[in-house]
């Protein structure tokens, strides 16, 4: 997502390369940002994160847990805006970041692409119009290399359904299905993770009926979407910081989704 996200930057007319960050022992270090897609940033990726953040509007994040927190402090501390797409993040680690949305405007969401955002609300309405006649299924698939699961987009999905439907996610979540689980329980929201080869990410929401079934799904064939979206955020919370605001927003504020 770095190299995507440097690359969606260069080619933005409007937005500038502060600095670039990646862990010690990168083969990327003291390199030229943009030296792998042959242009010249006068950026050489670093590992400082304060001097890094320091010269930055807004900090674009797509790391580890451990990382992006370390990043977000930085932010804080210089009041820097961000934008966060790191998945994984335990529930102290989200609080976490919701105190550091009083400091600072962020934008957090586990999945920047503007088509997910809008399969999330189709998703929420859908949930709503059908009722619980209609059984909801989860299924994802991603790269072998992803080191969560289910993914954060899936699990985004699950809570987006729940809401829809008026109930609460975490009492009906179920992740697994192994031996003799009996029948179905009414409410469910069953997830499904599949991953292999390089799939970039795929989600199907299911709504199964008597006699009927509706899928929507979002197919990802690059990262390209992703970097697009996060860069879409990026101006959107750099407005915000510029006009003194701060709070803990997602993609659908950035979108207008509500």
């Amino acid at each position: 997502m770095g190299q995507a996200l440097i690359e969606a930057a260069v080619a933005a007319s409007d937005l500038d390369i502060a600095s670039a960050l990646d862990v010690e022992g990168s083969p990327f270090l003291a390199h030229d940002a943009g030296e792998r897609f042959g242009h010249t940033t006068g950026v050489l990726v670093g590992t400082d994160i304060d001097a890094a953040v320091s010269a930055a509007d807004v900090l674009i994040d797509f790391t580890r847990p451990a990382g992006t927190m370390a990043h977000i402090a930085a932010c804080a501390r210089h009041h820097v805006a961000a934008v966060i797409g790191t998945t994984g993040l335990d529930l102290s680690q989200q609080a976490d970041l919701g105190a550091y949305a009083k400091v600072i405007p962020i934008v957090y969401a586990p999945n920047m692409s503007v088509g997910v955002n809008v399969l999330r609300d189709l998703v929420e309405r859908a949930a709503g119009v059908l009722g619980p006649a209609y059984d909801i299924e989860i299924v994802e698939m991603h790269h072998k290399h992803k080191v969560d699961a289910p993914s954060g987009t899936a699990l985004q999905l699950g809570k987006a359904a729940a809401a829809g439907r008026g109930i609460d996610f975490a009492s009906n979540v179920l992740y697994a299905r192994e031996g003799d689980v009996g029948a179905r329980k009414p409410e469910t929201i069953g997830f499904a993770t599949l991953r292999g080869g390089d799939v970039v990410g795929e989600h199907t929401v299911i709504f199964a009926g008597a006699g009927e079934r509706i899928e929507l799904t979002h197919r990802a064939t690059s990262r390209q979407n992703f970097a697009a979206g996060a860069l879409r955020a990026a101006r959107f919370v750099a407005a915000k910081r510029n006009d003194g605001l701060t709070g803990l927003l997602d993609m659908r504020g950035v979108l207008g989704l509500g």
